[in-house]
This record gives C-alpha cells, sequence and structure tokens, in this order.
C-alpha cells in the first residue's frame, strides 16, 4: 500500500494508546496500523504551507517570505510575553491575534524528558502534551488570554525548564517527579496578576504512547540529508515515528515536505 502528500503534523487521539494519523490531501494514513510493518518513506520534494508553491522550507512547512508573513507564526507563538492583542496592538493581523490570543490559556507542567513548563490554548488540551512526548502533564493556572500565560512561564522558567531534551524523551531517559509537588514549590514564584487563576485539586493526565519497543539511542533522520529510508516502524512518541535500527523521524519538523509512504 502506497500514500503520497505533504506532511504535516500527525493528528491525534487521547486513547490508551494516543492514536495517531497522517492526513494526506486524498488519503490519511493510521499510523497505529503500521507498527511492526516495513515502510519506506521516500522524499519527493517541498510544497509551502501557505502559498502551495515548490519552494525550500524555511521553518514550520513554510517557504521564507510566508514565514515572515503568516500571523501564525509570529514571535509571540513561540514567546506567548510578547502577545500584544489585549492591548489591540497588532503584529501582523490583529484579527488573528485577537482571535488565538483572546481565550483562555494554560500553563501546566509536564513530565517528559524532565519536568518542564510550558503553554498552551485550553483547546489544545491534551493535543500540545502528546506532542510533546509528555507522559504526565498538570495545569497549573488558566488565564483568560495568551499574554498572561506568557509572563507567567517566563517566572517560572526561572525555577524549572521549559524545553523537552528530545533524546531522553524518546528513550526514556528520565527520572520522573511528583508534578502536584513541584506545582505547590512553584505557587510562590507566579506573578500577582495570575494568583486568582490558579487551579485547585487538578489530577494529573496520563498519557499512554504505542511504542513497541523503546530505543536506547537514537539517531534522527533529515530528509535534506537522507532522500529516502526504510526500516520496521516500532513506535510513535511526539511528533517522532521510532523505528527499529533506533533511528527516528520528527514528523513535525518535516512540514512541508512531500513524499510517499509505502507499507512493504
Amino acid at each position: 500500500m502506497k500514500y503520497e502528500g505533504v506532511l504535516t503534523k500527525m493528528k491525534t487521539e487521547h486513547t490508551s494508546p494516543v492514536n495517531y494519523y497522517l492526513i494526506f490531501e486524498s488519503s490519511f494514513v493510521h499510523i497505529n496500523q503500521l507498527l511492526g510493518k516495513q515502510i519506506r518513506i521516500e522524499f519527493m520534494g517541498t510544497q509551502c504551507l501557505a502559498c502551495g508553491k515548490e519552494k525550500k522550507i524555511f521553518r514550520q512547512g513554510y517557504c521564507y517570505d510566508d514565514f515572515y508573513k503568516q500571523p501564525s507564526v509570529g514571535d509571540w507563538i513561540m514567546r506567548p510575553e510578547l502577545s500584544t492583542a489585549h492591548l489591540d496592538i497588532e503584529d501582523r493581523d490583529l484579527t488573528y491575534e485577537k482571535k488565538v490570543q483572546l481565550q483562555p490559556h494554560i500553563v501546566y507542567l509536564a513530565n517528559s524528558s524532565n519536568v518542564k513548563v510550558g503553554v498552551t490554548r485550553k483547546t489544545q488540551v491534551p493535543t500540545r502534551w502528546i506532542d510533546q512526548g509528555a507522559h504526565e502533564a498538570l495545569e497549573v493556572v488558566e488565564v483568560p488570554n495568551r499574554y498572561l500565560a506568557g509572563i507567567t512561564e517566563v517566572a517560572l522558567k526561572e525555577h524549572v525548564a521549559d524545553k523537552t531534551n528530545w533524546r531522553k524523551m524518546l528513550t526514556n531517559g528520565f527520572a520522573d517527579e511528583d508534578l502536584i509537588k513541584v506545582k505547590e514549590n512553584l505557587k510562590q514564584y507566579l506573578p500577582k496578576e495570575v494568583l486568582p487563576y490558579y487551579v485547585e485539586n487538578v489530577k494529573e493526565s496520563k498519557i499512554d504512547f504505542p511504542v513497541l519497543q523503546v530505543p536506547e539511542k537514537v539517531t534522527s533522520i533529515n530528509l535534506d540529508k537522507t532522500a529516502f529510508f526504510e526500516e520496521k516502524l516500532v513506535g510513535v512518541k511526539g511528533q517522532y515515528l521510532i523505528f527499529e535500527d533506533q533511528t527516528v523521524f520528527n514528523v513535525r519538523n518535516h512540514e512541508g515536505y512531500k513524499v510517499s509512504l509505502e507499507v512493504l
């Protein structure tokens, strides 16, 4: 069976284990059904997710020009504290920015490669946690806009990590910490503006990933350097496909890449 299309990040369902899907223009692949099977992925070119032209991908699925035009990849996405829609100040497209920034946001703690703090829109729970490969997550505050979430993250990342070590996440090379205790210890560092939004008495969310074989070490596949690869799929975690030979493929890092995927 063979599929062709432009890669975008895998869609997920929070089941046990998580269900993963690759969505192409005219078909989709239920990745869980490929576990234990030999698959071949071949690079066929690139296509910008915005303009649709066969241009080199610069970042996040966009060509250079579109990356600096699209409101969905403004600096406030990676740095929520830069959000300004609550002040009626435009970055690239105020209508879009108000729609995204002026809605409930969650600041959370997650166990992935280590305890980390992060920000997501409430509508993206638990998708954001799944995409990061977090097997446990806990809400800290629920605030009404992205700016408040951003200044909370800035305050807390002075005391806890805000990045995931993808190698440790994939190899289970971490020691779990009690997120409830970490949350209680961090409460003293919350900005005064967000204290009224502190989430009390919430339970940890657990996430189970479809991994048949945990790698001992990992090597990442880059389609710019490797035109095709063929190997048995043994797991999916975060946005990574995990193969029997301990190579891994980050689907999200290859958004905008046209591929053929063949089940052998």
